[in-house]
């Protein structure tokens, strides 16, 4: 047997055909098109990148507006109520201005937060009350927002309504707290528990919250809604004011 022919039939690997000069102008062609889609792909992530930056930069503009909005309404209407004749008009204009002031103050806390996903909620809840506190009694020795806060960390996404409605509810206290209002927040295998109690007098029987008439329940309903919460409505502490209790879980859908 002829060995060079043998080698020639079974040669391994089998040589490779060297591509003609029509296939060398495609490859050249499509390593091309590969360059200028990766090029293009390049300027695209850049542009959503400068796009996402502007996009950041005009929601602190708009957070500083908005601060800078509610502070001007709060100072107007305390000038109003000063200037009011009527003790009735003095006390709600005053009411209606510590709320501007309030949500302004909530407002600017929370979404200090905004950029975080998760939010160590003991603390923060904590820090708000304060502030809550100082700008609805003034320093006022006789009155109080005492805070117990089991520390947990949740989703910011839930810590920012969450805020609204404990300065909804602890706004809505204030009317009839005879010096005491507490703050709760509790973890459980159910999920989270945070209640806002007074020692007023309590509340009618048969008080339902959706029927109320007041703007800041309405917004508090909204709010527990919006987390997918419930809120139960039960005496406070030794029978006594009222107890407004928010349950939720961790991550709702």
């Amino acid at each position: 047997m002829n060995n060079s022919v043998y080698e020639a039939d079974f040669q391994f690997p089998p040589p490779r055909d060297m591509p003609d000069g029509h296939e060398k102008q495609q490859l050249i062609a499509l390593k091309a098109e590969l360059i200028a889609a990766r090029t293009r792909e390049e300027l695209l992530l850049g542009e959503m990148r400068a796009q996402a930056t502007r996009q950041e930069l005009l929601a602190q503009e708009f957070e500083h507006r908005l601060v800078n909005g509610l502070q001007l309404i709060s100072s107007l209407l305390s000038m109003q109520a000063r200037a009011a004749t009527s003790p009735e008009v003095t006390a709600q204009l005053t009411m209606a201005s510590r709320r501007v002031a309030s949500l302004g103050r909530v407002h600017h806390r929370l979404h200090q937060s905004d950029q975080q996903e998760q939010v160590d909620f003991g603390p923060y809840i904590q820090d708000l009350c304060d502030d809550l506190s100082n700008l609805l009694f003034e320093g006022r020795a006789d009155y109080s927002v005492d805070v117990e806060a089991a520390s947990a960390s949740i989703p910011s996404r839930l810590a920012i309504p969450l805020g609204f409605i404990v300065n909804e509810l602890i706004t809505n206290a204030a009317k009839y707290a005879r010096g005491r209002i507490g703050v709760r927040f509790d973890k459980a295998k159910a999920g989270y528990f945070l209640s806002v109690l007074d020692d007023g007098p309590g509340l009618p029987p048969g008080f339902d919250p959706s029927k109320s008439k007041g703007l800041g329940m309405k917004i508090a309903l909204a709010l527990v809604k919006q987390i997918g919460g419930e809120l139960h409505i039960s005496p406070g502490e030794d029978g006594r004011g009222a107890r407004f209790t928010v349950g939720f879980e961790a991550a709702p859908l």
